[in-house]
């Protein structure tokens, strides 16, 4: 016997919805539970030059475009960190900046700052293996010119190397909480994104760093192609997949002047996304349980939520064909209630949570269609872009 039209809905139904709550919640559930009873879970840190703590030689590097305004405070703000002097120093790229970026840098006087010059913009990977290719020192942080760092945040990413197992750790950032309801509610998913970060590093290693801040051993270092978008996840899994551990600190802290609010969160989110599926098609190995031991936790982090509006779509066409059924009519009652709390969330913005987090949760999705979109359609996506998203 044939399975029936209706069954097949039922399943449909059943296993989109579920691999939606899996994507959305329960992975960061059973994440926070393995880390919890992971070996290494709660371990004790040493403190930043103390107990031990070893501080080995340590190079910032800054891939600036046109950040003449504010570069010379950036390389204050990494030079006044509290590690020793002599231990510290600073590489600064200027990726074919048209402005006086290269000038400001020069103007410093500074004989710990080192200036690599790219005649033409080749982006952010370019600048990084430029860097990398000078850099002698045993740790790399990166860091944005945007941002900016508490005094300690260096020492803190520093103790982890301290474990050989630990080939890169990644900071917190700190970015200004949005006014908007959206824009509260995609904050509370960035908040919840550092958490299972955390969580996925107590298990073993967390899945991509926070661009603005994290280290690696330079040694480990392995140059990527020119054109890559997410050079945080990359460069992080190419280090895991040497066999050592990516981890993440929220006392290593950065700064970002900027809000979440929609408008600016949408072209961060967008280059993101599409970064994910350029990662998804350029890297299929990474999926192999044989080759890499995180494959799991890659799929369950990042690539199962390019899949949710597929998933968001077949839930709700199959809970279409289910009306037959009273149950599956309350069920559609309830998604459709769902999708217009978003849309009031989203029009009206309004500050509550009932409308804010449906509306949070669409707008993230809807980025993810418009990101794979830009993917296929866009060339060059790994040029800078203006606050507004347009490219530069």
């Amino acid at each position: 016997m044939g399975l029936s039209a209706e069954t097949f809905a039922a399943a449909l139904f059943w296993l989109s919805g579920a691999a939606l709550v899996y994507t959305f919640a329960g992975y960061a559930w059973l994440m926070r539970w393995l880390g919890r009873s992971a070996r290494w879970g709660h371990r004790a840190l040493p403190a930043p030059g103390r107990d031990g703590c070893p501080q080995p030689s340590v190079t910032c590097v800054v891939v600036a475009f046109n950040e003449g305004a504010r570069i010379a405070a950036r390389a204050a703000n990494l030079l006044a960190a509290d590690y020793p002097a002599e231990k510290l120093s600073l590489i600064v790229v200027s990726d074919g900046s048209t402005d006086d970026t290269a000038a400001r840098v020069r103007a410093l006087g500074e004989p710990r700052v080192t200036l690599i010059e790219q005649p033409a913009r080749a982006g952010k990977a370019a600048g990084l293996n430029a860097a990398l290719a000078q850099c002698r020192s045993e740790l790399v942080v990166f860091a944005d010119a945007r941002q900016r760092f508490d005094a300690r945040t260096i020492g803190n990413l520093v103790r982890h190397f301290a474990d050989p197992a630990v080939g890169a750790a990644s900071g917190s950032l700190e970015i200004e909480a949005a006014e908007s309801g959206v824009g509260q509610a995609v904050d509370a998913y960035w908040r919840m994104e550092k958490r299972l970060r955390a969580d996925e590093a107590r298990f073993d290693s967390c899945i991509g760093c926070t661009g603005a801040v994290y280290a690696i051993r330079r040694e480990l270092f392995v140059p990527i192609p020119e054109d890559t978008l997410l050079d945080d996840v990359v460069i992080p899994m190419q280090i895991a997949l040497q066999g050592r551990r990516v981890l993440h600190d929220p006392e290593a802290v950065a700064f970002d002047p900027q809000s979440l609010e929609p408008a600016l969160e949408q072209s961060r989110k967008r280059r993101t996304l599409a970064g994910n599926f350029q990662m998804l098609f350029r890297h299929p190995h990474w999926l192999l349980p044989w080759r890499n031991r995180l494959w799991w936790q890659l799929i369950s982090h990042k690539y199962l939520r390019l899949a949710a509006p597929a998933l968001m779509a077949i839930t709700f066409a199959a809970n279409l064909a289910l009306l037959g059924n009273p149950f599956y009519r309350v069920l559609l009652a309830a998604q459709v209630a769902f999708y217009l709390c978003s849309i009031i969330g989203m029009t009206i913005r309004l500050k509550s949570r009932l409308f804010a987090l449906p509306a949070g949760f669409v707008f993230l999705n809807a980025a993810t269609v418009r990101a794979l979109a830009h993917y296929l359609t866009s060339t060059n996506l790994h040029h800078w872009r203006a606050p507004g998203g347009k490219r530069i």
